[in-house]
């Protein structure tokens, strides 16, 4: 079994629909620049009021991915 290493960050998702859609934008845009993203955990979500309406929600997201050296 070879061993592996794995970096964590955190992403913050908004959507004018839900914290779903919130969580799902983060990841998606993050993909586009990260390879082999593994788990993905929601530790906060949270909500943009205006006027005493909901305007955009938000969504922070932990994900890890595998981790790439550079090659030397």
């Amino acid at each position: 079994m070879s061993d592996h290493l794995y970096k964590v960050i955190e992403l913050v998702g908004t959507s004018p629909d839900s914290w779903e859609k919130a969580a799902a934008s983060a990841v998606e845009v993050a993909s586009k620049h990260l390879k082999d993203m593994r788990i993905g955990e929601v530790t906060q979500m949270d909500m943009q009021i205006s006027e005493g309406k909901v305007t955009a929600y938000r969504t922070k997201v932990k994900v890890s991915f595998k981790y790439h050296p550079s090659a030397e």
